[in-house]
């Protein structure tokens, strides 16, 4: 059987239907529970209430899924009670139908200052001290800062990430169905690669691929890199079509409910060199020794240096000097495809039960080509355990 090649796009989109088994939504019960660690956490940082904005945090918390403007859509969660919802008037019905937690509404109209409003709802909580969501925007944070002088501000990162960090079963079950999707994805945009295919036309493949089995839009990302190419971690612009030899490097993902699937695949299109085939393995070979590295307590930067180490003594780095490894080993996942911990020198943060993270040590010979694998894992009581299985083999993508 082939593993590349002998198959086109139309035959392997007939074939996929939506996805059979559909993991359950995040329950309400779940996200109150999330509310009231957030409520624990914001005591041991002494802030009095915290700002959420809308993004992935926003959707975590209160189911809310609404990207980011210029208008202010946030929760303000005090450190006891009930949650107030910051949103414009002519919002309020979309709002209402999304929310996932029981909120009280704080509604502005276009002409009024939603800062204003904001630091009422504060003065009514007797709140002095504000947590803000790192990921609101500073025009926000500054609006705050002008509409409530008096009420000390600080980063609520600790707060947000400690709660975002460990992954609930109902998350676990998420994320291991839309890595399970971009995985059935990759196997079959292995099949539909012929000479003379363009990046392009396996873009829009994968993207329709997502879509039939369910993702929430599609492809949330997709890089698609022959040749030399693949020595650019994100590629590099322009259409790349297809040569017998070249090296193809796939990374892309989905989502479910807005939790995110991010799988590179490396393999070549007809028959490998020595070469490709030695750093392969040498890839495979790091991307193995991270992962056993994985125990709880561990701190996250020691998995970095296990993968790193494994890739000098193979000649490459070091550090992040090419040819080698240019970028830290993984990062975690989850709402957001780039989220902390992060598996890199400097972040010790003790890995812990429910973390998950991506697994790409990757090698890059500039002029030549670049080998990714990356497959995620979850920590688990005693080690870790793959989303998906890792590639098997240079001429065998899945």
């Amino acid at each position: 059987m082939s593993f590349i090649g002998g198959s086109t796009a139309e035959r392997e989109l007939a074939e996929l239907e939506p996805w059979p088994d559909p993991a359950p939504p995040i329950a309400r019960e779940e996200r109150e529970a999330r509310l009231a660690k957030a409520q624990g956490l914001m005591a041991s940082i002494g802030a009095d209430a915290m700002i959420v904005g809308a993004g992935a945090s926003l959707r975590y918390f209160a189911g809310v899924a609404w990207n980011a403007t210029e208008r202010l859509v946030a929760m303000v969660l005090p450190r006891s009670g009930e949650p107030v919802m910051i949103c414009p008037r002519f919002e309020d019905g979309s709002l209402t139908a999304s929310l996932g937690i029981e909120a009280s509404l704080a509604l502005w109209e276009e002409h009024e200052s939603p800062y204003d409003l904001t630091a009422q709802v504060l003065r009514e909580m007797g709140a002095r001290s504000l947590a803000i969501d790192p990921a609101l925007a500073f025009f926000m944070f500054d609006g705050l800062q002008i509409a409530a002088p008096d009420v000390e501000m600080t980063n609520a990162a600790a707060v947000i990430d400690g709660c975002r960090m460990c992954k609930s079963p109902a998350e676990l079950a998420l994320m291991a169905q839309a890595k399970a999707m971009t995985l059935e994805v990759h196997r079959r945009a292995a099949r539909i690669l012929r000479e003379g295919i363009t990046t392009g036309e396996v873009r829009r493949f994968i993207d329709q691929a997502h879509r039939a089995l369910g993702a929430d839009d599609g492809s949330s990302f997709c890089a698609v890199q022959f040749g030399e190419a693949s020595s650019y971690p994100h590629g590099v612009p322009g259409e790349q079509q297809l040569a017998r030899g070249d090296l193809v490097l796939i990374d892309t993902g989905c989502r479910v409910q807005g939790y995110n699937s991010d799988i590179t695949r490396t393999y070549v299109f007809g028959e490998p060199t020595r070469e490709m085939i030695r750093i392969w393995e040498v890839e495979k070979k790091a991307q193995a020794a991270a992962f056993a590295a994985v125990k709880p307590g561990v701190p996250c930067e020691e998995i970095d240096a296990v993968a790193r180490g494994v890739l000098e003594a193979e000649g490459f780095g070091p550090d992040y000097r090419l040819p080698g490894l240019p970028h830290r080993t993984g990062h975690g996942i989850g709402l957001s495809i780039h989220e902390a911990p992060y598996l890199v020198r400097g972040d010790r943060t003790p890995l812990a039960p429910g973390m998950c993270f991506s697994n790409e040590p990757m090698i890059v010979v500039p002029g030549l080509f670049g080998i990714r694998l990356e497959d995620h894992f979850r920590v688990t009581e005693d080690g870790a355990a793959w989303f998906t299985e890792p590639q098997p083999a240079i001429d065998r993508p899945v």
